[in-house]
């Protein structure tokens, strides 16, 4: 354990500051629901984009990024895709402006904006979307919980702590030292300690983000970037400072066209004769047939970006911003502000694990190597004191900003969806703030709970990026460019979807199936898509069309472009002036120039930590060119539609 006597006096400052801050924001909070749930459509766009960045910048996703810049290095960029990352490209165009002109608090009662609120199927869409929102809330926070233990468990390890916390032994003593059953007992001595920090930790996260409401939230959010931005800029260039003594060149102890982000048919990275637990890694991910992969990867993404934001925080941020055009400029913010910072520290971490692999302690696994394990290991062995506090402060900082906005998006649906709606719909501004910390006691229940179960980040990453946006898809696509779709369409869409595509993951989880190893979960997705869409298609027709007062007023106001041909000509009789968003090209032309933006912002950091300058100057000047045609083509046409 490396932690000094100012790393601990650092962490300790970072968790009472997040505690003064729940109190302080208490009483902002408590003036009313809008204010606890969304800071009264207040703050501004930049500090909502910073706080939704800060979520994403999370414990669990940098460790399986420094792992995957490890294994597949600059091959790794396209890999988020799986995500996908570029879903913040199509809301920054024009999804976040069409989800921001409803006025919701939710994804859920945004339906009530374009199917209205009097049929049967507008009841059960609003019921499935709630019990999805809250499934992906639960996935996330689960998701988060085992990210912060496998963490900590590399800075105080079990060793350190068996003798205080002895219902952690998993009764060691009466195995031999050195037997294989000793070996068994102590991995799992160490996996149930890294879940007994998971818990530790999601109860202080769980006090700031329940008792301050959204203010909170983005404050410490706010404060906790800043970290992050210092402990970036610090770890890549103290990787730079070590590479250049080292007079290593890094290449030659990896595979060859590793720090190549071009890829042909296949991976082409052979690690057999330099680390066989690599080979059996990528063995086992499953992405030698790349270019196929990536297809499917780009294939799904698209789907799922098209689909609009999935009712977690990121929805959240984007109804909480003052105006459709703040929502677009917020989603555009997060991908600058977010890549080449993370990327900076993801590949500095990933530099040093090259450079000492030898003399890291990496945890071991029944399969080899857990690569996941890098990061912490080379910030507790490599990071000069002082500067791992803040790195540890930041990093446990970005499991509560990204377990904290989680859990407020779940606390928004139980109050707003479930209790208000079916229970107490005239509730007083009290009983509102007490049922939205009843609510998030109960998600981090479950959502720890869930997190027990997992075995490791790969795992939960898999289940909430493949099976449960598997389900997710389809009807959500439809709902914002097809005007025949209707409230009975959506909800046996998305409950055929949910079911198919929740199945696998179920029966991963228990041990029955291995849907999760690798990429097999992307070759199911087009069954997916097919059963959503029949169930989304039958289910449409089998209801009449959603009423027309509520389709014009949903076009009128969202004017999205797609088929909606009908609708524009009924309301054009009405209104000779009304005109039809045409905007499809140029939309779809700024997406494909942020998409890649994205993919340079990513590079620049890269390049920049292995001091390729050629590459960096190329890859820099690319950026600029479409920064600069997208100011004309996307910044100075927010207005437009």
């Amino acid at each position: 354990m490396k932690l000094s006597t100012i790393d601990i006096t650092i962490i300790i400052a970072y968790f009472i500051l997040m505690i003064v801050i729940g109190f302080v924001m208490k009483n902002r909070a408590k003036k009313s629901k809008d204010n606890y749930l969304m800071a009264g459509k207040k703050l501004p766009w930049y500090m909502l984009g910073l706080s939704d960045a800060s979520d994403m910048f999370d414990i669990s996703g940098t460790m399986l990024l420094v792992s995957m810049a490890f294994l597949y290095g600059f091959k790794s960029i396209w890999i988020p895709w799986m995500w996908p990352v570029f879903n913040q490209v199509f809301l920054m165009v024009f999804l976040s402006k069409w989800l921001r002109r409803s006025n919701a608090t939710t994804g859920a009662e945004w339906l009530g904006t374009r199917f209205g609120l009097s049929d049967k199927g507008v009841k059960q869409s609003h019921a499935i979307v709630v019990v999805f929102a809250l499934m992906l809330c639960i996935g996330y926070m689960a998701y988060a919980f085992v990210g912060v233990g496998e963490f900590l468990e590399i800075f105080i390890p079990y060793e350190t702590i068996k003798e205080v916390v002895p219902f952690l032994n998993h009764n060691l003593e009466t195995f031999t030292a050195g037997s294989s059953e000793y070996a068994l007992a102590l991995i799992e001595a160490k996996n149930a300690t890294a879940q007994f920090y998971g818990v530790s930790i999601c109860i202080v996260a769980t006090f700031y983000s329940i008792v301050g409401g959204m203010h909170g939230i983005v404050l410490a959010d706010f404060i906790k970037y800043m970290i992050m931005i210092v402990c970036s800029i610090f770890v890549g260039t103290i990787a730079m400072q070590h590479l250049a003594s080292s007079g290593i060149v890094i290449t030659d102890r990896m595979p060859l066209g590793w720090d190549n982000p071009i890829f042909g048919k296949e991976l082409g990275l052979d690690w057999s004769k330099i680390l066989p637990d690599a080979t059996l890694k990528l063995q086992k991910d499953g992405y030698k047939l790349f270019s196929a992969i990536v297809s499917m990867m780009f294939f799904s993404g698209v789907l799922k970006s098209l689909a609009g934001p999935a009712p977690n925080y990121d929805c959240q941020k984007i109804l909480s911003t003052k105006s459709p055009e703040e929502a677009s400029k917020m989603s555009g913010f997060i991908s600058i502000i977010l890549l080449p910072i993370r990327y900076f520290m993801v590949m500095g971490l990933c530099i040093l694990g090259i450079l000492f692999f030898k003399d890291l302690s990496l945890h071991q696994t029944a399969d080899g190597i857990n690569f996941e394990s890098i990061m912490p290991a080379v910030i507790n062995k490599y990071l000069p004191v002082g500067l791992v506090g803040l790195v540890l402060a930041g990093f446990l900082g970005a499991f509560m900003s990204n377990f904290s906005g989680t859990l407020n998006a779940g606390q928004a649906y139980i109050v707003n969806d479930i209790y208000l709606k079916y229970f107490n719909p005239t509730a007083d501004r009290k009983q509102v703030i007490n049922m939205g910390y009843l609510s998030g006691i109960v998600m981090v229940i479950l959502g720890v709970g869930l997190g027990l179960l997992i075995k490791d980040v790969n795992m939960i990453f898999n289940i909430i990026t493949a099976g449960l946006y598997g389900g997710f898809v389809c009807a959500n696509v439809l709902k914002w460019y097809w005007w025949r779709f209707n409230a009975n369409g959506y909800f046996y869409g998305m409950l055929f979807g949910i079911i198919a595509s929740a199945i696998p993951p179920a029966l991963s989880v228990s041990g029955i199936t291995t849907y999760f190893d690798g990429t097999r979960m992307l070759y199911f997705f087009p069954i997916f898509i097919v059963i959503q869409l029949v169930a989304c298609v039958l289910g449409s027709y089998a209801a009449p069309p959603t009423e027309k007062a509520v389709l014009h007023s949903f076009y009128k106001n969202v004017r999205p472009w797609g088929f909606w041909k009908p609708i524009h000509d009924e309301l054009a009789l009405e209104d000779s002036t009304l005109e039809k968003n045409k905007n499809f090209k140029l939309n779809m032309f700024n997406v494909f120039l942020g998409i890649t933006g994205q993919i340079l912002l990513t590079l620049v950091p890269m390049y920049l930590i292995l001091s390729r300058w050629f590459a960096l100057g190329i890859v820099f000047g690319l950026f600029v060119i479409i920064a600069f045609i997208m100011k004309r083509t996307w910044w100075n046409r927010l207005t437009d539609f």
